[in-house]
């Protein structure tokens, strides 16, 4: 799909008022942020910085702000972040929104805390380039948050894409890190109850994966 009918797809679902995946962040990142926090020098409070890929209606990244971090939204929906700015606002926090086909935006180079990459959906070889540049684009000490439909998941229809090949087997996603200053301290392949918001409800098969990059 190109990057218009993207767009295009991802503005018509988040047109509604409501809220497609729901306001509360992902059960997923919560967890795993608690457990895995990134190790980072003591610095100023600004530089507690966290990105957040396809964050839709910014209840990832409006979370992350509610935890202290300066955070990062990129999505390829104008309506998906006009919705993350109300959200953010409503909450009381801050975040910046960019409007970016991730698999060609600038990630930089050791600038975040955290990386979050929270069903993002794409075709093998671009998901392994974009995990790759989220390590690069980690501090030291920095974490890495993934969580993806399975190659089940089409057995589920409790949301994620309908093609297989947008599907994600727990040994190839792992071997996307194979070679990098990276740590695992958390892979899980199998079944949970995902309810967030309208599409994505019910028991679904997942993929999860938290890397820590090295600290220096």
């Amino acid at each position: 799909m190109d990057i218009a009918s993207l767009q295009a797809f991802w503005d018509e679902r988040y047109g509604d008022q409501a809220f497609a995946f729901g306001e509360a962040p992902n059960d997923c990142l919560v967890e795993q942020l608690t457990a895995h926090p990134p190790l980072v020098p003591a610095k100023p409070a600004h530089s507690k910085t966290a990105l957040a890929l396809a964050d839709g209606e910014g209840r990832n990244g409006v979370w992350l702000a509610q935890q202290g971090y300066g955070v990062t939204s990129v999505d390829v929906s104008p309506k998906g972040l006009e919705k993350a700015q109300g959200l953010a606002a409503q909450r009381g926090v801050s975040i910046q929104t960019v409007l970016a086909d991730l698999t060609a935006f600038d990630f930089g180079q050791q600038a975040w805390s955290v990386v979050a990459s929270i069903f993002l959906h794409l075709p093998a070889e671009r998901r392994r380039d974009v995990n790759r540049r989220a390590v690069a684009a980690l501090q030291p000490g920095g974490i890495f948050i993934f969580e993806g439909y399975g190659k089940d998941q089409l057995r589920y229809g409790t949301g994620g894409p309908k093609e297989e090949s947008l599907l994600y087997d727990l040994a190839e996603l792992k071997a996307d890190f194979d070679g990098l200053p990276v740590q695992v301290l958390h892979h899980f392949s199998g079944e949970r109850l995902v309810q967030e918001g309208v599409r994505h409800t019910g028991l679904a098969a997942v993929v999860q994966l938290t890397v820590r990059r090295h600290a220096d």
